[in-house]
């Protein structure tokens, strides 16, 4: 992984991180789909080397189990 793309995932990273922190008043599911969306989202830019569609697919896939982990039960 070159230099841009560390830098890029450590940027999201530090987005998501910010992003779950001022959402005080959203509900754990939606913690968690955000959560679950912004780590897809850095592990498919990482595994696609950058992609926009990886990084956008690793986002889905990742909103969407992160929405299922976060089910109330």
């Amino acid at each position: 992984m070159n230099t841009i793309q560390k830098f890029a995932a450590l940027v999201i990273t530090i987005a998501t991180l910010f992003e779950s922190a001022g959402c005080s008043d959203m509900s754990h599911r939606d913690k968690d789909t955000a959560a679950g969306a912004g780590i897809g989202g850095v592990a498919g830019a990482v595994l696609t080397g950058g992609s926009a569609a990886g990084t956008i697919g690793g986002a889905a896939v990742g909103g969407v189990i992160g929405n299922q982990v976060g089910k109330e039960k």
